[in-house]
């Protein structure tokens, strides 16, 4: 099977971290007198750069203090990071998906903060599979739905745009991936309530992305990768 790279979101993607997120976002947001719910998270901001979410209940609720903000972002990521260590897992079927696609390089792109990222990887015991290969819109300074976020991490890792895939669940990485002219699978969670975008390709489990991936690669009737012998490997 040809080696495609794949660049995986990790919230609601890798792990199943979505709703610890929302639970851990209202309680912070609330007690700075910007009312918040979980539901709420679900519903319109899966995925979203938290900063995006704080300026628009701020449109509504009036504007934090400077340094108040600073306070807040830094008690939701603690609060987070605790919840991740205690409770995190990977989504289900996704440690073996992984496993599965091991000839393809791997890595995760996320609008979270990487010391975020670090953490929910080794929380959920899913470090092994992508190393140091973690990209972060707080380090790159690109959030989705930006296309770059996701272009800078094909630029990284070494691969043409057209030879990337996008897995993810969310609405505003599915729309970066299509802009960064990417294959795109859409981890789709909720069919009932969400379309997959034209262009994306929809997955409901873990499971299925070995076979999608390995349809990807068939339609691309890409070469395979020259493989070195022995004497040429240490030379």
């Amino acid at each position: 099977m040809p080696p495609l790279c794949l660049l995986f979101d990790s919230d609601g993607t890798l792990v199943d971290s979505e709703i610890l997120l929302a639970e851990v976002m209202a309680e912070v947001l609330s007690n700075y007198d910007l009312p918040f719910t979980a539901l709420r998270y679900m519903r319109e901001f899966r995925g979203v750069r938290f900063l995006t979410i704080v300026n628009t209940l701020e449109q509504t609720y009036g504007a934090l203090a400077p340094d108040a903000l600073e306070e807040m972002e830094n008690t939701l990521r603690a609060k987070m990071e605790d919840r991740m260590r205690e409770q995190l897992l990977p989504m289900p079927g996704m440690r073996d998906a992984l496993a599965a696609l091991r000839g393809h390089d791997c890595a995760v792109v996320s609008n979270g903060p990487e010391r975020k990222v670090r953490c929910a990887m080794q929380s959920s015991g899913l470090a092994e599979f992508f190393g140091d290969n973690l990209f972060s819109a707080y380090t790159l300074k690109l959030w989705k739905p930006d296309p770059r976020l996701y272009q800078a991490a094909a630029r990284l890792m070494g691969y043409p745009l057209e030879q990337c895939v996008v897995i993810d669940d969310a609405a505003v990485g599915v729309q970066a991936g299509l802009l960064a002219g990417m294959h795109v699978i859409h981890f789709n969670h909720f069919p009932e309530h969400e379309q997959t975008p034209s262009g994306a390709i929809a997955m409901h489990h873990a499971s299925e992305l070995p076979a999608l991936i390995a349809q990807l690669s068939r339609s691309l009737d890409m070469p395979m990768p020259h493989h070195r012998d022995d004497d040429e490997a240490f030379s």
